[in-house]
């Protein structure tokens, strides 16, 4: 139970390591798959500080503004043929000293900057209401303010064909721009939509459906500030990150969110206090769990059973308790429908449990 922090209590301090720079290279990223099998492109010790780069495999729909050499040099020289079966550039793997199957890595996201002032979001093929678009895909281009606070769209443009190859680049000056969302600003939210350790598992496994060792989570709250508990799987836990978002909404609609590359600093923490069946979002109101099914019913039914988990295994409620409780205080969301494996997450605020050491009371 050690690793649950109630709202307003100071985490365990683990005094800062070594900061490690990690850039994404075509020898450092791998595109679309986690595999258990790959050589790490770092080595840390738990508590270490590692500064990422994290590409949006989106940067070619305006190449002209979200791509720099860094990323067109990723785009070039890594083959076509070697992004696959999914469609995420993915920044590692980080091997962690010492991290063996069972064990728990807590990564404390502690900054998400943006690398450059746009980002896209396409209206694509696996988007949930494809069909009643016509089965047409379009593109919006977003740009940041000065601040990164807000963005707004620049143009739009209908793709042309469908969208098919991770890394497309779309040269837009030859295609049709068009207004659009004209004075509507969205709030920024950067976040890692993708990021987790390698299944124990032989060959790739694509990057697209989330599942035990996190992947395609998809839930906006994984930003800054955020700390997420992933189980190991494989020895060294294998870590990556990568699909970087600036904003997204629950549900993720249209497919995608607004994809852009950002600067992320987060601390590995190893734990081995402690165990979770699945990966474990905590942010400073909140625990969040997540279910994840074909089936949006049986995600929503593993979610349920997550939380429950969570609330007797580590907060000590008896089942009675626990289920009352998740009905009248938790709150349940979908957290996309776009990932062939839809998720829904329930969010437990912390606040409402006393401290630890207070004596029960019936008043």
């Amino acid at each position: 139970m050690a690793f649950i922090c109630e709202a307003g209590e100071t985490r365990p301090d683990t005094a800062p390591g070594a900061l490690h720079h990690l850039l994404a290279t075509p020898k450092t990223v791998h595109w679309g798959y986690f595999d258990a099998a790959l050589a790490p492109a770092l080595t840390v010790k738990s508590g270490d500080l590692i500064q990422a780069e994290a590409i949006t495999h989106h940067a070619g729909d305006a190449p002209d503004l979200m791509m720099d050499e860094a990323v067109q040099t990723i785009f070039r020289e890594v083959p076509e043929a070697d992004r696959t079966p999914g469609v995420h550039i993915m920044t590692g793997p980080i091997h962690v000293e010492g991290a063996k199957p069972g064990d728990i890595l807590e990564v404390r996201y502690l900054r998400m900057v943006p690398r450059c002032s746009y980002g896209s979001n396409l209206a694509a093929n696996w988007g949930y209401l494809y069909k009643e678009f016509g089965e047409k895909e379009r593109v919006t281009i977003y740009q940041l303010d000065a601040d990164f606070a807000h963005a707004q769209a620049l143009y739009a443009y209908d793709f042309p064909g469908k969208y098919l190859t991770p890394g497309t680049i779309t040269h837009c000056p030859v295609c049709d721009r068009q207004p659009a969302l004209k004075g509507v600003r969205v709030p920024a939210r950067p976040h890692l939509g993708t990021a987790g350790v390698a299944p124990d598992v032989a060959g790739r496994v694509s990057t697209i459906p989330p599942g035990l060792h996190g992947g395609n989570v998809d839930n906006w709250r994984i930003g800054a500030g955020a700390t997420m508990y992933y189980p190991v799987q494989v020895d060294g836990g294998l870590f990556s990150i990568g699909d970087p978002h600036v904003s997204q909404g629950d549900g993720e609609l249209s497919g995608t969110a607004i994809e852009a590359s950002l600067n992320v600093l987060f601390q590995i923490v190893l734990r081995k206090d402690f165990t979770i069946p699945s990966p474990l979002l905590e942010t400073p109101k909140y625990w969040i769990v997540h279910g994840f099914n074909e089936d949006l019913n049986v995600a929503m039914r593993d979610a349920s059973l997550e939380m429950l988990g969570l609330l007797t295994d580590h907060v000590g409620l008896s089942r009675n308790d626990a289920y009352s409780l998740m009905s009248v205080a938790a709150d349940f969301a979908v957290t996309q429908v776009v990932d062939g494996r839809q998720g829904v997450h329930v969010r437990m605020p912390r606040s409402i449990f006393p401290p630890r050491d207070a004596p029960a009371t019936t008043e």
